[in-house]
Parts: C-alpha cells; structure tokens; sequence
C-alpha cells in the first residue's frame, strides 16, 4: 500500500516508522524526553525488518536522542539508502556528549550547520524530507522557508515540510515550492483539524505522529505505574495520556470502540491505525517502535488497510 508525499512526486509506504523512541534516553528542558533505554541492535534489526516489509518512509528528528536517533538510522539503512525516503527535523538545540538539550535556533546559518550535522550521522549526502521542529514567528517562517529553498538548490535536501503545526506557519510553508508536508498529532481521540483541512487545500501530505496515542491504543497500558521514571510520557505536560486521573477517562474512550477497530480481526494498534488511513489519501501515520515485534505488528495494519466508512461513522458516534 503506497501514498504519494504531498507534491513531490515520491511515492512511499503509507505507513511509516517514526523513530522518536530509538534515541534512547535523553533530556530536553531539564526533562526527560526519551522512552527509556534502548538496544542498538535490536533498534536495527527492526528497522530492517520494516524495509523488508515494505516500508519505504522513516522520521526522525535530529534532537531524538541528542543525534542518537538518526546515528542508528543511518547505521541500519547503510547499503539500502536507496529503498528508503528519510525525513528528520531541526531547530531545537542539544549537546551530543551530555545528551541534554534546551531552547531553539532557527537562524539561516545555524540551519545550514544543522543539515550537514544530520547527513554525517545519518550517512548520507541528502535528506529527503526536511522539517522544523520549534514553533516560530511569522518573520522566522518566512526567512526559514527562504533557507531551505537554498538547500533544495544546493542538493542538500529534496523537499521541506513543518512539524510545527500552528495554522500561519502551515500557511506560509505552503507557499514554499518544495514543501511537501505538514506533520501534525493525530489519532482517534482527535488532532488539528484546520491543519488537516490545509493540508488537503495544498496538496501536502498529513504526517501523523501519536498515531497510538503515545502507545496507550496498543492496548498494554492499564496504570501510570507502568512507564518508567525516564519515560517522557511520564514527563512531558503537552500530553495527558498517561496523567493520573486523565488515563481512566482515555481508557474509557478505549473500551467504547474496542469492538469496532478489532471486529475484522485486526489488533487494537492496527485497528487506530486503521482509522488514520481511512482520514484521506494524504495520511500517513508513523508509529514507533523498539523492536521487530512492534515493527511487525504496526506493519499488519497495511494488509487490512483503511477501515470501512462503516467502522468510522461508528467510532464517531461512540467517541463523540
């Protein structure tokens, strides 16, 4: 199953595999901002075992693991470069040795530093999809579209897209020539909807991260208790998927449509994943992994494909 990126032309998987928790243990802002420890290896051995799955589309972000993320990415599809479309991410600001980040720059000179930081650990001499990270002003948007242009002359990268999903900077991204794509949190329970509607006025893919719900709609959570201290989800206030006293009600939620996104046999994960497929043919969710398992099982959902109109009327019904 295959999806176009936008209006660049590049066909890739319409499912893909973000790779947010394979830089391992790191802290943002004095936080932790990590999933907890991973293994390298099995980290590459998953990512093989996604490609030869078929899937074509990975994102990363070069603050994931303070540059830890696209180093194992870069290790793992060495050899394969070709059969892959990289996305990552700049503009939030970290220390590699100290694993410890804080604040953003989005300066032309510091974004040209960034790019050729990020293709020496992922090995490779372009990018394919090019996003910022941070939230920025109007000015900034404006001079930063301005800079990635330059790098898409220079060959540096081929497209740009905005992981910042305020409205405005959707906006004037749009108006870039080489941006592709807007990557925006969305999942059963909900996402940006105006964003979702730009996308489509555009012509520019809907990347959707939190596809699961940070993990919640794999169906293995039941208490905060069960994410580690080092676990961002522990930790981070923009989500309240595992905030004591906010996690019943969101399992709550879960229970309802339960029967609906498991009733043709898929799991509860390929079920969620199901219903952002079935959001428009621009929607490409990538869910994360840490080991072949997890790959495995995400990858299952692209043989059910989208759900039925059915299946999401009913989910709409039941979720409100």
């Amino acid at each position: 199953m295959k999806r176009t990126l936008g209006r660049s032309g590049l066909e890739v998987s319409a499912l893909g595999s973000g790779c947010w928790a394979i830089g391992g243990e790191w802290n943002f802002n004095g936080k932790p901002s990590g999933w907890g420890k991973v293994d390298d290896n099995e980290s590459i051995r998953a990512i093989q075992r996604a490609i030869d799955l078929g899937i074509t589309f990975f994102d990363t972000a070069d603050v994931y693991g303070s540059g830890h993320s696209e180093r194992v990415l870069g290790q793992a599809v060495a050899g394969r470069r070709n059969q892959v479309v990289i996305a990552t991410k700049f503009g939030l600001l970290f220390h590699e040795e100290t694993r410890e980040g804080a604040g953003y720059n989005v300066s032309p000179s510091y974004i040209k530093s960034a790019v050729e930081a990020s293709l020496k650990r992922l090995g490779t001499d372009y990018i394919d999809l090019y996003q910022l990270h941070p939230a920025v002003n109007e000015e900034q948007c404006n001079a930063v579209v301005m800079t990635l242009e330059e790098l898409v002359k220079e060959g540096k990268i081929r497209f740009y897209g905005t992981a910042a999903e305020q409205p405005e900077t959707v906006r004037i991204f749009a108006r870039g020539e080489h941006c592709v794509s807007v990557q925006l949190q969305l999942n059963i329970f909900g996402g940006n909807e105006e964003v979702l509607a730009l996308c489509e006025e555009h012509n520019l893919a809907s990347i959707c991260r939190s596809p699961l719900a940070m993990g919640l709609l794999t169906g293995k959570y039941r208490t905060p208790a069960e994410i580690g201290e080092s676990d961002v989800r522990r930790n981070t206030p923009w989500w309240d998927y595992f905030k004591k006293g906010t996690m019943e009600e969101w399992l709550k939620k879960i229970e309802r449509v339960r029967a609906v996104l498991t009733g043709d046999g898929r799991t509860l994960a390929q079920g969620a994943l199901g219903w952002i497929l079935a959001r428009g043919s621009q929607t490409i969710p990538i869910p994360g992994f840490r080991s072949i398992a997890q790959v495995e099982e995400n990858v299952g959902a692209l043989q059910y494909g989208p759900l039925s109109a059915q299946q999401m009327e009913e989910i709409r019904q039941l979720l409100g």
